[in-house]
């Protein structure tokens, strides 16, 4: 019998960037570490408020920072993000409220669809992200129409909630348990010291196994 699996807690908002370089990465590694890695969709707005941050793009030099990173990081990572040209008015002024409901009642009525819904949504094809990871249509509809009841609010609020008193201040935000130590990490540039600190082998943000699928 091996050693028992360290727990990592995931924390996103499809909102960030960022946060998708960081899911890829866990997801791919999470079969080659000893780790069970527990997806947490939480809402970044909630997060900025309790912390008193401010998103990157709303800062003008970091924002035009932000835009040449992604494409390097887009190659580096291997992850098809596309800034889109209408970034404020789309995505900073529609928010993510509505995905990170509708994650949150993937993730409360069929857990096993989190990962792959998550990966439809950043791929910008909100209106097909449920049928095209796997979801019946009916299926689908039915989650929607939970994005405004009380439990799925609640559950948001509360995952949200757990990552502030973390001591989140943006996502994403990877949470480690072991040995009865809690360490949390902070960005989708700290997977190295991650590995370190887990004690396993740092392969690229895309390991061998995985570039041979790619």
């Amino acid at each position: 019998m091996g050693p028992v699996p360290r727990t990592l807690e995931l924390f996103y908002d499809v909102l960030s960037p960022y946060s998708w370089l960081g899911f890829e990465v866990l997801c791919r590694y999470q079969h080659l570490w000893n780790v069970q890695l527990q997806l947490r969709p939480c809402l970044i707005s909630g997060i900025m408020k309790d912390s008193g941050n401010k998103a990157p793009a709303l800062v003008p030099r970091k924002a035009q920072y932000m835009a040449s990173d992604l494409r390097l990081l887009k190659q580096h990572f291997q992850v098809p993000i596309h800034m889109p040209k209408d970034f404020f008015a789309t995505i900073l002024g529609k928010g993510s409220v509505s995905a990170m409901r509708f994650l949150t009642a993937v993730n409360m009525e069929q857990p096993e669809m989190l990962e792959k819904v998550s990966r439809e949504l950043w791929m910008r094809v909100w209106s097909r992200a449920a049928e095209k990871a796997g979801l019946a249509a009916e299926q689908a509809r039915g989650l929607l129409e939970k994005i405004s009841t009380a439990p799925v609010k609640n559950q948001l609020r509360e995952t949200t909630e757990a990552a502030c008193k973390y001591g989140a201040f943006g996502v994403p935000v990877t949470v480690v348990h072991m040995d009865g130590q809690t360490h949390m990490l902070f960005g989708s540039d700290r997977l190295e010291l991650l590995a370190h600190l887990l004690g396993e082998k740092w392969m690229g943000p895309v390991p061998p196994t995985v570039n041979a699928r790619l």
